[in-house]
């Protein structure tokens, strides 16, 4: 049973079938133990099981008899708990689609690193460097490299895991990759991200290696993104997609691309999420810091791709491969539909930035009143705090080369021990 934490960390609980057949209907955990969740004086909470996000597990990679299976985290009065916000993107989904027959679509270029040894990310606090696995590039890898072996067997354990991939390769810095499948459904693009993190993860550890989604684990080279790209169907139509449009986008495309913009330094930190996402967001490395949209300048933080009736899309790129999936979708799609749109003039091309350290992106979240209206007042505290106790584990000022600190206590490298210690 999988789920996720308000960062994004994934969960699971292991139950054994036939416990699973008696008591599906009261499987308890202590979410007190899980960060962002319930205080201890209120801790029981439940999971409920999603059948529709059902996975078999290939047995060389995760072990024998293991299938998966994503929950809806259930609070004490039998309510959908606030703070899984996998369950808010899936009630907000859910309403779109009873009230306006609205398909909220989503696929996402998550990018991520391979670095020598099993425990790279938890043993940096002791080594202070990661060790390439390859020095290619940008597609530049020989068949049976390490890289190319990792991207083969990965993209390999997706496609029997019902993953429908599309293309991979090797990215621009030294041992970086990206295995792209089809879009899908909202929440179940969203849970796809987290079994890719996963499945990379898994396969890497089996060849003494480490996936990393860093943002940006080394100075000096390329980071990692997760472009964001989403689009909205009612009966099958794209609505984003007018032939007779600008760059072939509708008229409800611009207006939703408009509203993220307008919104987009409110929502900055629910798409980078750590301190070391903003080192990602550096404009000589081709960073979407800037709050424009366009169809051809990769420093935008949207891209108008080019495309037809099926595939018209609008890419959000200021998204960080460690953000949680599910606030992600729920920020882009929910400020899309019932943001404001500003009358800043020439909006799309206006000279505005996103913050470029994540001080100023905590100070712009709490100060939202946007995002009081996405999270609710109780969740966007204990996400800010989150961040703010993230933030204050490391060095303020980031300067020129990846700090221990913000590997060590980055929420997505998972070293509980350390973290203790602080």
């Amino acid at each position: 049973m999988l789920f996720s934490d308000l960062e994004g960390r994934l969960h699971m609980l292991d139950y054994d079938k036939k416990f699973l057949l008696k008591s599906w209907d009261n499987l308890t955990f202590d979410g007190s133990s899980i960060r962002g969740f319930t205080a201890q004086r209120e801790s029981d909470l439940r999971l409920a099981i999603d059948w529709s996000a059902f996975y078999w597990a290939p047995a060389d990679i995760s072990g024998p008899g293991k299938v998966l299976v994503f929950g809806d985290v259930i609070d004490k009065g039998g309510e959908p708990y606030a703070a899984d916000i996998r369950g808010v993107l899936k009630t907000f989904a859910g309403e779109l689609n009873e009230k306006k027959g609205y398909t909220l679509n989503a696929a996402n270029e998550i990018e991520g690193f391979i670095f020598q040894g099993k425990d790279a990310e938890r043993n940096y606090y002791q080594t202070g460097k990661f060790e390439y696995v390859n020095t290619g590039g940008y597609y530049h890898s020989l068949p049976g490299d390490p890289l190319r072996t990792f991207i083969d067997t990965a993209a390999e354990v997706q496609r029997a895991m019902g993953f429908e991939n599309e293309k991979d390769h090797p990215e621009v810095a030294p041992s970086q990759f990206e295995i792209n499948y089809s879009y899908g459904e909202v929440v179940a693009a969203a849970d796809q991200i987290q079994l890719y993190k996963l499945i990379c993860r898994q396969v890497a550890t089996h060849m003494g290696l480490t996936a990393s989604f860093l943002p940006k684990p080394v100075a000096g080279v390329n980071r990692s993104g997760m472009h964001t790209n989403v689009s909205i169907s009612t009966n099958g139509k794209n609505l984003f997609w007018d032939p007779k449009g600008e760059e072939k986008l509708s008229k409800f495309g611009y207006e939703f691309l408009d509203r993220i913009l307008t919104h987009g330094n409110d929502i900055c930190l629910m798409m980078n999420a750590s301190v070391n996402a903003f080192r990602r967001l550096d404009p000589h490395f081709e960073a979407p810091n800037q709050l424009k949209a366009s169809p051809v300048d990769r420093g935008a933080m949207i891209r108008i791709p080019i495309g037809n009736e099926k595939s018209m899309r609008v890419e959000v790129r200021a998204v960080s491969p460690d953000a949680n999936p599910y606030m992600v979708m729920y920020s882009i799609f929910k400020t899309g539909l019932d943001g404001e749109i500003s009358k800043i003039k020439n909006l799309r091309q206006a000279e505005r930035y996103l913050p470029d350290n994540i001080y100023d992106a905590i100070d712009g979240f709490r100060k939202a009143k946007w995002t009081s209206e996405i999270l609710g007042e109780d969740v966007k505290g204990r996400y800010a705090d989150l961040k703010q106790a993230s933030a204050d584990r490391c060095p303020r000022l980031p300067g020129s080369f990846v700090k221990t600190q913000e590997v060590q206590y980055h929420h997505d490298v998972y070293n509980q021990f350390l973290w203790n210690l602080f």
